[in-house]
């Protein structure tokens, strides 16, 4: 590896955990690649990088820094320091989507998918209970994709995503945006209507979840909206609280995450409504998106 090379990544590792990046999570398993800042000369930075025996997407990848700022933590000790250890910075790679798709390989392995997911017989309840699968939908070189969490008694009639009530508020939301539908993919970490649309179960996520990384896969979006807790723990494999999760972006394979409270839950919590517009003025703010 080459010293320009180095110098670009440790650049890189800094400004992720400025912009407070803590996981990373990865479709293909983790790769883990340790910094060791020793001496003042940039040249000095030593590396490693060693496969995760965790099977694909099991676990949280974080990255994990001693106390005190994001950038003293990355500097290089300096003579007199107390320190007797150098900092270290663990974290894993970005995993990137395989090779770019053209528009019609996207549109003919997306029929593919679609095929295999109305399909699907794994989860008997919602097999019984469904109407039709809901795929997704949108456009198939998208810059963003919004990901819910499943298909309501509108969305499982329709077989399209986000038609309901809450579906309109999201067109609301778009639009306050300056994004239009058509400018977006939108799918859900399920493909059926749950019973009495109450959450999937952890059997039903993990059955379907695998759909919904292919669909990223071919998608290869730069950046991912997360509607709802639901979406972001599968997604992002974390048992933390949406609070917690909102406000900063995450990275899921190639793609920067920012996650937002689901637009069902506006219709019941009229507040939080300002909470989602924070999030997604700072969203348009990275895409570049001007809002006046």
């Amino acid at each position: 590896m080459t010293f320009d090379l180095k110098k670009t990544i440790a650049q890189h590792l800094d400004s992720l955990a400025r912009s407070g990046v803590e996981t990373i999570a990865t479709g293909r398993g983790r790769f883990e690649l340790e910094w060791d800042l020793k001496q003042s000369d940039e040249s000095s930075i030593e590396y490693s990088t060693k496969r995760s025996a965790k099977p694909d997407g099991v676990g949280e990848n974080k990255v994990a820094m001693r106390p005190g700022s994001p950038s003293s933590d990355l500097q290089k000790p300096t003579s007199g320091s107390s320190a007797t250890q150098p900092p270290v910075l663990s974290i894993s790679t970005v995993d990137p989507y395989g090779a770019s798709l053209s528009e019609s390989d996207r549109k003919s392995q997306l029929q593919i998918l679609q095929n295999e997911v109305a399909e699907c017989t794994c989860c008997q309840q919602l097999v019984a209970s469904r109407t039709q699968t809901v795929f997704g939908v949108g456009n198939i070189t998208p810059k963003l994709v919004f990901l819910g969490e499943g298909p309501g008694a509108d969305e499982d009639r329709l077989g399209e995503p986000f038609v309901g009530a809450a579906g309109k508020l999201l067109d609301k939301i778009m639009a306050a945006s300056k994004i239009k539908r058509s400018d977006v993919y939108i799918l859900n970490t399920v493909k059926c209507r749950p019973p009495a649309n109450r959450n999937p179960t952890p059997a039903e996520l993990n059955n379907c979840w695998g759909f919904a990384q292919r669909q990223l896969e071919i998608l290869q979006p730069e950046f991912i909206c997360c509607l709802g807790s639901v979406a972001a723990k599968r997604l992002l494999n974390t048992t933390q609280p949406l609070g917690r999760l909102r406000q900063r972006f995450h990275q899921y394979r190639a793609s920067r995450v920012l996650v937002t409270y689901h637009p069902a839950y506006l219709l019941r919590t009229e507040s939080a409504k300002r909470h989602v517009w924070e999030d997604m003025k700072m969203l348009m703010k990275e895409m570049g998106v001007d809002l006046g």
